[in-house]
């Protein structure tokens, strides 16, 4: 296996603008970087899970994938322009607001995000599965994906700390654009 494209499949594969990106973003400027920080918990247990169903059931998904891939985006999706409202509302609707950004909502996130979903059904077997075999090869891939998803996510926990004070000045253009964001993800998904 080659550590470097590994590496590099998954740091870009976690680092780019996505729905779990976008949702970090919008929840620092809004909560503030404990709650963000919740959310990328969340996140973090939500790609680890993934990833050892990925691990697990391989040969199974793979079989079935069309079924859950046309599946996994219908309801991906409509859980994003959900976001999406959600993010474009934040003033008028708050507790709802902060319960999107919560440790639950950071796991369930994660099965409904259809780039999380395939990243975790291609890394594993791409660069895992065909070169180990052992089921400690297997945890170790499992810890190095996840850790390296939880520093993206809290990559953008930083990001957004860092410009708080513009995100706040600029909220309603921010919340817009955050939203459409999100919403062109998850009419991306279905082009």
């Amino acid at each position: 296996m080659s550590i470097t494209s590994f590496l590099i499949y998954c740091i870009i594969a976690t680092i780019t603008p996505g729905p779990t990106n976008i949702v970090i973003l919008s929840t620092v400027h809004r909560f503030g970087t404990k709650k963000a920080m919740e959310y990328t918990y969340g996140a973090t247990v939500g790609l680890g899970l993934l990833l050892i169903i990925s691990a697990m059931l391989n040969t199974i998904l793979l079989a079935f994938l069309p079924k859950i891939i046309v599946v996994m985006q219908m309801i991906g999706s409509l859980y994003m322009l959900y976001l999406a409202y959600l993010i474009y509302k934040m003033d008028a609707s708050k507790a709802v607001a902060s319960q999107a950004a919560s440790f639950g909502s950071g796991i369930l996130m994660q099965f409904l995000n259809p780039k999380v979903v395939l990243y975790a059904l291609t890394v594993i077997p791409t660069f895992i599965l065909p070169h180990y075999s052992s089921s400690m090869a297997k945890i170790y891939g499992i810890m190095a994906i996840t850790l390296i998803g939880f520093l993206a996510f809290s990559t953008w926990v930083l990001f957004g700390a860092i410009f708080k004070t513009f995100l706040q000045k600029h909220k309603k253009v921010v919340n817009l654009c955050m939203a459409l964001s999100l919403a062109y993800t998850a009419i991306m998904i279905w082009l």
